[in-house]
């Protein structure tokens, strides 16, 4: 089928992105579902930084790639030898496809499924290569195995998880990755047990997912860090009993915590974050890195003796170490009952056309989570 995506054929960092415009709305050509294969109907799409992490060279993908990994929609067909799932279900998109046989998934952590791994580093799908093409016939990537920028996706069924009908579109986009990130990060990852302590550097949409995580495992005190006063607002609301900017952030928690925090989640990519979230930690404590540094960045500013030393943890988390089927009906649960309100990551919606500034938005600071409409005719609300 013949639909519009947004389609980036080259990295860049000319700003703003409105004037730019590296990412280009196209008519291109969707392939049908293949056997283990779903198609589906964008209903919303959430923008995140890893997103713009590719627009900006900073995770090298294969190009030209159709954009978009966070997303929700309807399932409109399903190829053969599909049982989970069926046309008209509701369902949220995961970009992690995991093939539910390989070493990690028979541990039990399918975030790091190296079947999936190496489908999303191609640029294909896990049942098998693109099915997208440009008008002149050429190979269009597919991003994490599901390119929701888009009026319509095909997905592996291993990258849909149902949803109840009534949740609103522009509420469960955003549970495919922002929160099975950073709430995963504190519960999952973390495993933080109620009355421990939890700081989060960073305060984008991951960042901000991992104060609600630790609200929902009832850490105290939670502790946000942003240079950005409006995020460090809307952290407090989201539940966290402190807020602070950058500079003065280790100097309060030394005041507020002495011996230093139990918990601690990177959610900015940054190797000199990750040094003083090791800062704030107390002996015993745990770093939980979940942000996207570019590639080449190193670790240099790190005490090697805070390991063995004082006990400390540096973990990465991929995904939140989330099971998906398992999280993300737990996480609306939570929502459902007022103890996740997601709702108020949301910043805006914008037209699929008007991509390009809401990336621009994103990068300079002023957005969370905005969800894209794609024009696929779905209609958005409950």
């Amino acid at each position: 089928m013949r639909m519009r995506a947004a389609v980036l054929r080259g990295t860049s960092q000319a700003r703003p992105y409105g004037t730019s415009r590296p990412v280009a709305i196209e008519d291109v050509e969707l392939g049908d579902p293949r056997a283990g294969e779903v198609l589906v109907r964008i209903a919303a799409a959430s923008l995140c930084h890893s997103d713009l992490s590719v627009v900006n060279g900073d995770r090298v993908r294969p190009l030209p790639m159709a954009l978009g990994h966070e997303a929700v929609g309807v399932v409109e067909a399903v190829g053969p030898g599909v049982d989970r799932v069926a046309p008209g279900e509701h369902v949220a998109l995961v970009f992690v496809p995991s093939c539910g046989h390989c070493v990690r998934c028979d541990e039990g952590r399918p975030a790091l499924c190296s079947a999936a791994a190496a489908a999303n580093g191609s640029g294909g799908l896990l049942h098998g290569p693109s099915l997208l093409r440009d008008g002149g016939g050429a190979v269009v990537h597919h991003q994490l195995g599901v390119s929701a920028f888009a009026e319509f996706a095909v997905v592996a069924q291993e990258s849909v998880v149902p949803i109840p009908r009534d949740v609103p579109f522009e509420v469960a986009s955003m549970f495919g990755c922002a929160v099975l990130t950073g709430a995963g990060a504190v519960i999952n990852t973390a495993a933080v047990r109620p009355g421990q302590s939890v700081a989060v550097f960073g305060l984008g949409g991951v960042g901000l997912s991992a104060v609600l995580g630790a609200r929902a495992a009832g850490a105290y005190p939670i502790v946000a860090v942003d240079p950005v006063p409006a995020k460090r607002d809307l952290a407090l609301r989201l539940g966290a009993s402190h807020a602070y900017h950058p500079d003065r952030a280790l100097d309060a928690i030394r005041d507020l915590v002495g011996d230093g925090l139990d918990v601690v989640v990177e959610a900015v990519g940054s190797a000199a974050v990750i040094a003083d979230c090791l800062a704030a930690v107390g002996r015993g404590g745990r770093v939980v890195s979940v942000g996207l540094p570019a590639p080449g960045r190193r670790l240099d500013a790190v005490p090697a003796l805070a390991f063995a030393g004082e006990g400390k943890s540096l973990i990465g988390s991929y995904m939140g170490d989330a099971v998906p089927r398992r999280d993300i009906p737990r996480y609306l649960a939570l929502w459902r009952a007022g103890q996740m309100p997601v709702e108020l990551l949301h910043t805006g919606t914008v037209e699929l056309d008007d991509l390009n500034e809401a990336m621009e938005a994103l990068a300079n600071g002023e957005a969370i989570r905005q969800v894209i409409r794609t024009g696929a005719g779905v209609a958005a609300g409950r």
